[in-house]
């Protein structure tokens, strides 16, 4: 089967290399063309343009940052509307709004080609191990086709519903919980240094006490060590995730408050820090808002 692969970031390098690995082959393209040189020494053709990656792709994945990177390589002559076959199925991988995400099944059902929605959870070093939690949601056939693509790039794929929006949704529910576990240790972490708490050993008990799960483990010791470069998610995008939460939250009429405070956080963190930090860099800015930095 051929398949072909939009967006060579840190993630969707990872991601693309394993399905290299199932043996099937693989066309790739990325703005930026030199990301691809890794993959290409490994076997994957690169292409000039979207629709190139598409030509007799059964199935196009992308792995972009935003709403606008996906829509950028949509339309046109060279957009992946125009080299996906009909029938054949593009995998969105991407955080992108909800309406984006039913824009793209209108936009792929008026070609006749089909379209899932499958955002990732996970670090660029659990894309690289192929260890990602995938959400799912589209037609059953379709996720049915991916699914063993799905489970060549993650540990576990979760079907949440058969209207692709609903994994994006889920998606972005997420981060905000992620956020608000990173929020909720830079609190505390700033509360305990300031007694005179060493913060490597505070996340150690709450980590082996109350939280033993990976989002506290790691982001816990980032802030503790005041870890924040190289970013495995940057500020930038947890900023983008929350404010898409936000227009889900306002056209679902539902009153998330505290997703307002960490979205000013983040907002005077990347103000303070710069783009390049992570978005546990929240650490900090109450660090420093606690008199510690």
């Amino acid at each position: 089967m051929r398949i072909g692969f939009l967006g060579l970031g840190q993630m969707g390098t990872a991601i693309a290399a394993n399905l290299l690995r199932t043996g099937n082959a693989l066309t790739v393209w990325n703005r930026s063309a030199e990301r691809a040189a890794p993959l290409v020494e490994q076997g994957a053709v690169l292409a000039a343009n979207p629709r190139a990656a598409a030509d007799k792709a059964a199935i196009v994945f992308s792995m972009l940052a935003d709403d606008h990177a996906v829509e950028s390589v949509l339309d046109g002559q060279d957009g992946l509307f125009q080299g996906l076959a009909q029938g054949a199925l593009h995998v969105s991988l991407s955080t992108i709004s909800i309406g984006l995400a039913d824009r793209l099944v209108a936009g792929h059902a008026a070609r006749d080609q089909r379209y899932l929605s499958a955002p990732v959870f996970g670090r660029p070093d659990v894309a690289a191990a192929a260890k990602l939690s995938i959400v799912v949601a589209g037609d059953p056939a379709d996720m049915d086709h991916a699914a063993p693509l799905l489970s060549a790039i993650g540990q576990r794929v979760y079907r949440v519903g058969d209207k692709p929006s609903m994994a994006n949704l889920v998606k972005l529910g997420g981060n905000f919980m992620i956020c608000a576990a990173i929020e909720a240790m830079a609190e505390a972490m700033a509360l305990v240094r300031k007694g005179g708490v060493d913060g490597q050993r505070f996340i150690e008990v709450m980590t082996g006490a109350l939280f033993d799960v990976p989002v506290y483990r790691n982001y816990g010791a980032m802030i503790a060590e005041d870890r924040f470069v190289p970013a495995g998610f940057t500020a930038p995008l947890g900023f983008k995730d929350l404010r898409l939460a936000g227009e889900a939250a306002e056209a679902e009429r539902v009153a998330m408050p505290l997703l307002g405070v960490m979205r000013d956080h983040l907002l005077e963190t990347i103000a303070r820090d710069g783009e390049a930090v992570d978005w546990s860099a929240i650490g900090r800015t109450l660090a420093r808002r606690a008199g510690l930095d």
